[in-house]
């Protein structure tokens, strides 16, 4: 699931998502106050063009330069508020302390036993902010995996929350039905999300 893989999925139709922001990211983020936010995996730019014009300034990074070139054209009224921004998150730091706002819906972060990346991603959320991290419900996966992908061999929700220290407080760790129709020819009719506030 590199660069090219995710160029070639983004380049095979005209438009991949719906447009819409993910539900849970408007469930969870309509109560904060505006600030720095950083959209992992952005994709067509949803989430971050939804951010922007309620008034965050956004990083929307992506691995694709496909899907961040649709995002860009789609946002032209938000350019002043959101940095798109290609980077692979398995070689590239992030600022540390950086963002009120650390938004991860249905990013598939590989698992690593020494927890590097994640780690980055966590030191990236500014003291005060929230970390929202939301998975498909693994339950509902029940045909073959395709391109490979195991979904066991990336960290679900409560696989982070299980790493989080004692500078974190945790607010949402649960399964939720999705807010929305699941995806044509998929079964996901269940969320997991995590969101914590960092402390310090």
């Amino acid at each position: 699931m590199d660069q090219q893989f995710w160029d070639e999925l983004y380049g095979s139709r005209e438009q991949l998502f719906s447009g819409a922001p993910n539900g849970v990211l408007v469930t969870e983020v309509a109560d904060l106050p505006p600030g720095q936010a950083l959209d992992v995996g952005c994709g067509e730019g949803a989430d971050a063009l939804w951010l922007a014009r309620r008034g965050w300034r956004v990083t929307a990074v992506d691995i694709s330069l496909t899907a961040l070139r649709r995002a860009a054209a789609t946002g032209a009224d938000t350019a002043d508020r959101v940095a798109w921004t290609r980077a692979d998150l398995t070689s590239t730091p992030l600022p540390a302390e950086a963002f009120d706002l650390v938004s991860a819906q249905y990013f598939p972060l590989p698992k690593q036993p020494d927890h590097t990346v994640l780690r980055g991603l966590l030191a990236a959320v500014a003291p005060g902010g929230t970390l929202l991290v939301a998975s498909h419900d693994l339950a509902d996966l029940t045909t073959p995996h395709e391109h490979g992908f195991d979904p066991n061999d990336y960290y679900q929700p409560a696989d982070i929350a299980g790493l989080l220290g004692a500078g974190w407080t945790v607010l949402t760790n649960e399964t939720r039905p999705r807010t929305a129709p699941a995806p044509p020819g998929t079964q996901h009719t269940h969320d997991t999300v995590l969101r914590a506030r960092r402390l310090r």
